[in-house]
């Protein structure tokens, strides 16, 4: 899902831009990319998981925190 809406965002964000909408293109290139990061992040979650050697794949505590559930630490 994350991939799905980071693609569309990025497109629109494009179109706007080019077409000279810099207010809204700059806001979708910033959902873009947050999307962009979340699927970054669950990524390496899940290579943590899987591989079990958390130590060189994990993001900055304060950085995961941002984007983490509530009872996840």
């Amino acid at each position: 899902m994350c991939l799905i809406i980071t693609i569309i965002m990025l497109v629109l964000a494009i179109q706007n831009l080019i077409a000279g909408y810099y207010n809204m293109g700059i806001l979708q290139l910033v959902i873009a990319l947050g999307f962009a990061f979340m699927l970054w992040r669950n990524i390496q979650k899940v290579r943590c998981d899987r591989g079990g050697n958390c130590s060189s794949c994990v993001l900055p505590q304060w950085l995961t925190g941002l984007f983490g559930k509530k009872g996840e630490k």
